[in-house]
């Protein structure tokens, strides 16, 4: 039982950490490469009405967890969900929240050492006067990727100053979560929010502003034209599956849910504190900073000087760090390196603010159920993510990098959120559930909305669980229909590589853990699967020791009373 003393200092710091939460890498990179790759305007309005129908209920649900958990001096998902069940293992499936969060947060925080390293070297020139190959070769150089690396050749990264920079991001977001809520993240919030607005409202207008480039040759070299792919609306994709798994992946990205931080973070609200319009101000902020701003920088930039054609083929994540500082040369020195400032200083921003939350679920179950001191808890979180991501980063050529981010950046992710949502409407119960997430609310909650959160969230979310888990190639309407009658015919089923089935049992790959001259990249997937399973069982231990320190505690009383 917790005797923590911690609290938000100010509705607009709780606020604005919740929003920093949300708005992560995942708004600016993951987001508009989601719609690029999904037919840009046909990925909008899957988009908003997954938005409308699982983000903002799950939203509603975590906040409501989270404050009611507190009451009874829960701060952590374990025993949150423990005291809305009369069902002891309840507390086994919140290990997935604090599980999830140190998986990702070992190699999110390497994501955000580069852009701290980019951001230092936008501002000293590095990018100048050097062509886009060479700006990619720079980013591989710097992680060390040599492109040389097969199944039969062992290779291992190590990236000097990319491990240094490592460490030293590691340690800001480790002394900053040493500071508490009110005097450590709170603070960067108030001061990290506004600044993130501010870098991107400022490369927006510039892509906006910057119309046609007069490259020769590309007659879809204008921004415009990619402002236009994204926000044009094709109602053809409300058939598609495909699209419609994208949207709602996005969704659990891009609001943080079924992480299990925004529960540790309203845990510490009082009793009768708002969520109902502090859920709905922290979701629309982070909409707005992904809709107007993530969709207003990198695709309508890189299209005018790259071409529609072009963006659309080669559409990624590493188009922030390979393709954006080229891009950014093609202007005046001065504005290049304050547009290589703002867009690296607004990654920065939008990581740390996230790798901060994703701490709290940690340091909330160790400080209240074992008694440590913040300290000690966020120099052994430091120690843990350390382990964690060495990982990813030696063998970040192997895909140990991308197997991490599979099974806890998204396949952990759903399973958690289904399991959530059915706790809070169908076990603890949507009549109690409506009263946590009205109780207090300064806004009107729409009452159709208790429909929504008891049946069409949960099925939403089985839909996508479902869908991943037997997706068949590729994904689209065609594609379904296809399988079943390959099913029916042939009694076989086309597995698509990305779903649960397939990366479980490496059903399109070679199971080959050796090959002559040592390990293969299967090897290292599966060894980076041990370490995330030996992560996940030691969690559940420590849940297990916890919950019986509990139990003495409460018969402890009684046997001095006898």
């Amino acid at each position: 039982m917790s005797q923590t003393t911690q609290s938000w200092g100010s509705r607009i710091g709780l606020i604005l950490a919740m929003a920093g939460n949300a708005v992560g890498l995942g708004n600016f990179l993951r987001f508009p490469v989601q719609a690029v790759q999904n037919g840009g305007g046909a990925f909008i309005i899957p988009y908003l009405v997954s938005f409308l129908l699982m983000g903002i209920p799950l939203l509603w649900v975590e906040w409501s967890m989270g404050r009611y958990g507190g009451k009874f001096g829960s701060h952590s998902t374990p025993f949150i969900l423990d005291s809305m069940s009369k069902k002891r293992w309840w507390k086994y499936i919140g290990v997935f929240a604090i599980f999830t969060n140190l998986g990702i947060i070992s190699y999110y925080t390497y994501i955000e050492s580069w852009t701290l390293t980019y951001t230092i070297k936008s501002l000293s020139g590095a990018f100048s006067g050097i062509g886009r190959e060479e700006v990619a070769g720079m980013f591989d150089t710097y992680v060390g990727i040599n492109g040389t690396l097969t199944d039969d050749i062992l290779g291992i990264n190590l990236p000097v100053w990319a491990i240094v920079a490592f460490l030293a991001t590691l340690c800001l977001n480790i002394y900053i979560l040493s500071k508490g809520l009110s005097g450590g993240i709170e603070k960067v919030a108030k001061i990290a929010m506004p600044m993130l607005l501010v870098f991107g409202v400022f490369l927006a207008i510039r892509a906006i502003t910057l119309g046609d480039t007069n490259i020769d040759g590309c007659d879809t070299c204008n921004t415009h034209a990619g402002l236009d792919f994204l926000w044009n609306p094709q109602f053809d994709s409300l058939s598609n599956p495909k699209v419609w798994l994208a949207a709602a992946g996005q969704i659990f990205f891009t609001l943080s849910v079924g992480m299990g931080t925004i529960q540790c973070y309203a845990a510490y609200l009082k009793p009768k504190e708002d969520i109902a319009l502090n859920a709905m101000t922290a979701g629309w902020t982070n909409a707005f900073v992904e809709i107007v701003l993530g969709a207003s920088i990198v695709i309508p930039i890189s299209v005018g000087y790259m071409g529609l054609d072009w963006v659309m083929e080669n559409a990624g994540f590493m188009m922030a760090f390979k393709t954006m500082p080229y891009l950014f040369n093609q202007w005046q020195p001065f504005i290049a390196a304050l547009s290589g400032l703002a867009w690296f200083g607004l990654l920065f921003i939008a990581g740390i603010t996230s790798s901060l939350a994703m701490g709290t679920p940690w340091m909330g179950f160790v400080e209240d159920e074992f008694g440590w001191k913040r300290n000690k808890s966020a120099i052994i979180l430091g120690l843990i993510v350390l382990v964690m991501a060495l990982p990813p980063i030696v063998f970040y050529e192997y895909g140990v990098f991308d197997e991490y981010d599979y099974w806890t950046g998204t396949v952990a992710l759903v399973v958690f959120a289904l399991a959530e949502v059915i706790l809070f409407a169908w076990v603890f119960g949507m009549d109690k559930g409506w009263k946590e997430i009205t109780g207090g609310a300064d806004i009107k909650v729409p009452l159709f909305y208790r429909f929504i959160i008891k049946w069409v969230t949960p099925f939403f979310i089985l839909i996508i669980f479902i869908s991943s888990l037997i997706k068949p190639m590729d994904g689209n309407m065609s594609d379904w229909a296809v399988a079943f009658s390959q099913l029916f015919s042939e009694g076989s089923w086309p597995w698509a590589n990305d779903s649960i089935i397939a990366q479980i049992f490496h059903l399109n790959e070679d199971l080959k853990w050796f090959a002559a001259d040592g390990p293969t990249a299967m090897f290292f997937k599966d060894l980076s699967r041990f370490v995330l399973v030996a992560t996940f069982v030691g969690l559940a231990i420590m849940v297990k020791i916890a919950s019986n320190r509990r139990k003495r505690k409460l018969t402890t009383p009684k046997i001095l009373e006898e």
